[in-house]
């Protein structure tokens, strides 16, 4: 019997790979068979994690998001390299903990470059004659934050919002193509990302945070499974969706 999860043969980019739920998910697909094109600002953090990887043949691609008028471009140059791409994994984010009243544009349109325009950059860019091959697949990452208030957090909240969103109008606007578009919506995952956020907060406020997770604070490689779902075939009938990964935060 062929293993459903099985991405032997499959050319899969990650962007974010050099830390946190991007490597976990680079790392767990090279070890259902694919080919990575790890994605990120630093080559030497890539170069970390390619030698995590299982198998041959992946590659590393120094890139900073945040250009977004250049990712559609960069891409169909690097497909030329790389060959088309079975999926595309866009894990790359920015988190920001600011009240309102100390919140400005600057931060507001930071956090929407890489979470939101960034994503749909890389879906316009992903769909270009040469870039993916039909059947491919699209996963964005959103948060429990877009589902969800949280004090302080309301360009990340809306921005993960936006995720979804962004997932549900891709889904229906890429399907004609062959291309499923769908987003992992996790809760709190023990990353660096979230390990400088809990720096910021009080021991009560982190333990607060906790308790709200029934099972507990969540890890990458929990996430990761979510998106390796996404991408193989046992997603086949599945877009615009958005898979809740919190360990029950969102079941109160």
């Amino acid at each position: 019997m062929k293993n459903p999860l099985d991405l032997t043969g499959r050319v899969l980019l990650v962007t974010g790979a050099s830390s946190g739920i991007g490597r976990e998910t680079a790392v767990l697909l090279s070890q259902l068979g694919a080919r990575i094109v790890l994605v990120g600002r630093n080559s030497e953090r890539l170069a970390e994690t390619v030698r995590n990887l299982s198998g041959t043949g992946h590659c590393t691609e120094a890139f900073d998001l945040a250009q977004t008028e250049q990712i559609s471009a960069w891409l169909k140059d690097l497909c030329t390299v790389t060959g088309p791409l079975n999926g595309l994994v866009h894990c790359a984010g920015i988190h920001s903990t600011m009240p309102l009243r100390v919140l400005s544009p600057r931060v507001f349109e930071q956090v929407y470059r890489i979470n939101v325009s960034a994503a749909a950059m890389l879906a316009k860019g992903f769909r270009q004659t040469g870039c993916y091959i039909p059947g491919g697949s699209i996963v964005l990452v959103s948060s429990v934050m877009g589902l969800v208030g949280e004090v302080a957090v309301s360009a990340y909240s809306s921005s993960k919002a936006a995720v979804l969103g962004l997932t549900r109008a891709l889904a229906l606007e890429l399907a004609r193509e062959k291309i499923r578009v769908n987003c992992v919506v996790p809760g709190l995952v023990k990353t660096e990302m979230t390990a400088q956020l809990r720096r910021s907060l009080s021991p009560d406020q982190v333990s607060a945070i906790e308790s709200r997770h029934p099972l507990g604070l969540g890890e990458p490689r929990d996430v990761a499974h979510a998106i390796a779902f996404l991408l193989a075939d046992t997603a086949s009938w599945i877009t615009g969706s958005g898979l809740v990964v919190d360990g029950g935060y969102t079941a109160r």
